[in-house]
């Protein structure tokens, strides 16, 4: 099924220690932090988890409500797309600064959102100064909290009623299909619209030659007939960030569109057979990839191209040696126009999802990793060689290994990728990625 974990924005004036938080909280730096205003200015993700409760915090940069100044504007527009996204909001305002007009005006904002919002007031370093808190009831925004980041005060009381605020995940019945959620991405042009409307079999999404008509990712469920039930999911185009006007709508749905890859399960790279792949593709190729989402490579327009002897199998040998990085991820060639080989995609679709979501039995997978080190025995680091004594799978989407070893840190990248081509050689796993993480455990593990 389908695994979103609920959003919590970070959001506030600038310079009031969201970063510091956040940083404190998801465990490593990952937001930039230092004392002056304006330093976070896109949208941050970590997950993290409190008392069994997984959910994902987003960092956002400074709300000023009365700048003109660009950035500032920016940073603005980044934090009202994760008030938009959140599930739940913890307003930060800071208590050496006291209550200030700028903190009235993004309350106001927050309570248009309808969204449960958890006034927290930062830097409450010491008693004398947590008893300044009744000052923020005027916020409107229910009880605030006292913390101080920096010095980790207050943190569960935080935590606590984030996760009391988070919305209920219902699981559904064991006998209940799952719904696939499938995004289409790509950069403007290649006829992602037209592609969801074939599958769609209705015109569902506006279609055009002018780049960028898909101003937001579009949701629509769809059912097949063989009873399959999908999200299908069309995005607008990824330009290059250089191409981008800075304020721009379009910003912002290329914003959206990156969110969409978060939220599928399957993601099709659109690409336009006439220009082949090109440098922003290998960027989304990357970002699906980061995102640990299954893939499939949707050459389109393939009718729009001249064909002799020999071009498919020279095309295909092309595009696999640009994308070798995603070298499981198969590729379809299509048409959206005149409907050529369309049901491969959904042929395509369903075996990768398979793949996605499969469970290795544990004897099985054990006895690939004990032959993938019988023929060959990772090297030696400092004297000292790698062991793995077991393997487990504890999740899919996608399929999740953990190695049981005597030092993770003897762990070199070049053998695990010789161990996930074992894997991949053994069990196929064609079109999903594989996390292979590694424990310090035991020889009778």
């Amino acid at each position: 099924m389908i695994n979103t974990k609920p959003l919590v924005a970070i959001v506030g004036r600038p310079n009031v220690g969201k970063s510091t938080f956040f940083n404190k909280i998801a465990g490593q730096r990952i937001s930039i932090v230092q004392d002056s205003p304006g330093v976070t200015r896109d949208r941050i993700y970590a997950d993290t988890e409190w008392t069994g409760h997984a959910f994902t915090l987003i960092d956002t940069g400074g709300i000023d409500t009365q700048s003109e100044d660009v950035l500032y504007i920016q940073m603005k527009r980044q934090a009202e797309i994760a008030i938009e996204t959140a599930d739940v909001i913890c307003f930060f305002a800071d208590a050496r600064a006291g209550l200030m007009h700028e903190d009235l005006e993004i309350a106001q904002l927050l309570r248009r959102s309808k969204k449960p919002v958890i006034p927290v007031i930062n830097k409450v370093d010491s008693a004398k100064q947590s008893e300044h808190l009744y000052e923020y009831y005027e916020l409107g925004l229910g009880d605030p909290i006292g913390i101080s980041s920096a010095n980790m005060l207050g943190f569960g009381d935080l935590l606590d009623e984030i996760v009391r605020r988070l919305p209920k995940r219902v699981a559904p019945p064991e006998t209940e299909e799952p719904v696939i959620r499938l995004a289409l991405v790509g950069r403007p042009n290649v006829g992602k619209s037209s592609l969801a409307n074939r599958l769609l079999m209705q015109e569902r999404t506006m279609v055009s030659d002018i780049p960028g008509t898909t101003r937001d990712a579009i949701d629509t469920p769809f059912v097949r007939e063989d009873g399959s039930k999908f999200i299908i999911i069309d995005t607008a185009g990824i330009r290059r960030k250089r191409s981008i006007e800075e304020e721009s709508v379009e910003q912002y749905s290329v914003l959206r569109s990156i969110a969409a890859i978060r939220r599928c399960d399957v993601a099709l790279l659109v690409i336009d057979a006439q220009n082949g792949v090109t440098e922003q593709d290998l960027r989304i190729a990357g970002i699906i990839k980061d995102e640990y989402k299954a893939m499939a490579i949707v050459i389109n327009k393939w009718d729009a191209v001249e064909k002799d002897t020999g071009f498919y199998e020279e095309y295909e040998k092309k595009v696999l040696d640009q994308l070798k990085f995603v070298s499981y991820a198969p590729i379809v060639f299509v048409s959206a126009l005149t409907g050529q080989r369309l049901p491969a995609i959904w042929t395509t679709v369903d075996q990768i999802y398979a793949q996605y979501t499969r469970r290795i039995p544990t004897g099985v997978l054990n006895d690939v990793i004990g032959d993938a080190q019988a023929g060959l025995q990772p090297p030696m680091y400092g004297g000292r060689r790698l062991r793995i004594y077991y393997a487990t799978q504890p999740t899919s989407n996608p399929p999740t290994f953990i190695l049981f070893v005597n030092d993770s840190e003897l762990m070199h990248f070049s053998y695990e990728r010789y161990l996930e081509n074992q894997l991949r050689k053994a069990f196929g796993l064609e079109g999903t990625p594989i996390r292979l993480l590694t424990r310090q455990g035991k020889e009778n593990a």
